[in-house]
């Protein structure tokens, strides 16, 4: 649960540093758990689209190491898998998905077309075969398996793509949980 601890100590920063009533109490509730009881008033409610903020921010910090294949590959299958999740993918979604993945500042490390043409190679095999594609999708998220920052940038990368939307679907959550098996990491760390 280290990782929670650490998140949750950088939101209380990140409160404190916007003003925000310093995080009362020592922030036992992890974010996405406990919120939901209503106790940490003034931040129910928004906890789904502060986590997503968080990880953003997070992501952000470690920028300058996230610059090899393997995270960019693996994070483009991430992106495929939770776009696929529901097992199709309309037009709207997918240029949708696009846009987030090309102004994403960390992805902004690769060209764009580079991030377009292998998104849209594992979403088209999603779309025509969807067990197919998603054991393809798992094959190369589990290539960042190495190195623990980049593979916990990959699950990162997937909740930021999957909660933009403010919803963060059941078969969304399921396919992260997937990739943190493919990664050998933990879904608890990441709220899921």
């Amino acid at each position: 649960m280290a990782m929670w601890d650490r998140l949750k100590d950088q939101a209380k920063n990140l409160q404190q540093s916007q003003g925000a009533r310093g995080g009362s109490g020592q922030g036992h509730a992890p974010y996405g758990q406990g919120q939901r009881g209503g106790h940490a008033s003034g931040s129910s409610g928004g906890s789904k689209a502060q986590l997503v903020g968080l990880l953003k921010s997070q992501l952000a910090s470690v920028k300058t190491e996230l610059k090899s294949g393997a995270y960019r590959d693996a994070s483009m299958a991430m992106c495929a898998l939770v776009a696929a999740a529901d097992g199709y993918v309309e037009a709207a979604e997918r240029q949708r998905v696009e846009e987030l993945i090309v102004s994403n500042e960390v992805l902004q490390n690769f060209p764009a077309d580079q991030l377009r043409q292998r998104f849209n190679k594992h979403l088209d095999q999603l779309v025509a075969n969807f067990e197919l594609g998603k054991a393809e999708a798992l094959r190369e998220i589990a290539k960042a398996a190495k190195k623990p920052a980049e593979a916990r940038a990959v699950i990162q990368t997937g909740i930021v793509v999957a909660g933009a939307d403010g919803h963060f679907e059941a078969s969304e959550q399921q396919a992260i949980r997937d990739a943190c098996a493919a990664l050998g990491l933990s879904p608890t760390e990441f709220g899921i």
